[in-house]
């Protein structure tokens, strides 16, 4: 934090970030379990990776946009988020993959 109390926005970001990327992981692993019946760590990375994330914006606020979500209103909306902004995408990507 500086002096004044205030902590750097981009150090802010970093952390609701990190904090959005365990959210993310959390979801991912669930979704694959519920999916597939089984552990995909292929999947899990193709689903997490800043490449996916990239498809949908910069993934650090991507992130941070997750971790805010858990941190303002909890695991239900920032899961509720990631399925209906996310989850989309990466099951396009992932039939066009096939």
């Amino acid at each position: 934090m500086s002096r004044s109390g205030e902590q750097d926005p981009t150090r802010r970001e970093q952390e609701e970030a990190w904090v959005g990327d365990a959210v993310l992981d959390l979801f991912a692993r669930n979704w694959i379990l519920r999916e597939k019946g089984t552990l995909c760590g292929e999947t899990l990375v193709r689903m997490t990776s800043n490449r996916f994330l990239a498809t949908v914006g910069n993934p650090t606020s991507v992130e941070a946009r997750i971790g805010r979500l858990y941190h303002r209103e909890g695991l239900e909306a920032a899961f509720s988020w990631i399925e209906s902004e996310l989850l989309p995408v990466f099951r396009k990507q992932e039939k066009n993959r096939r």
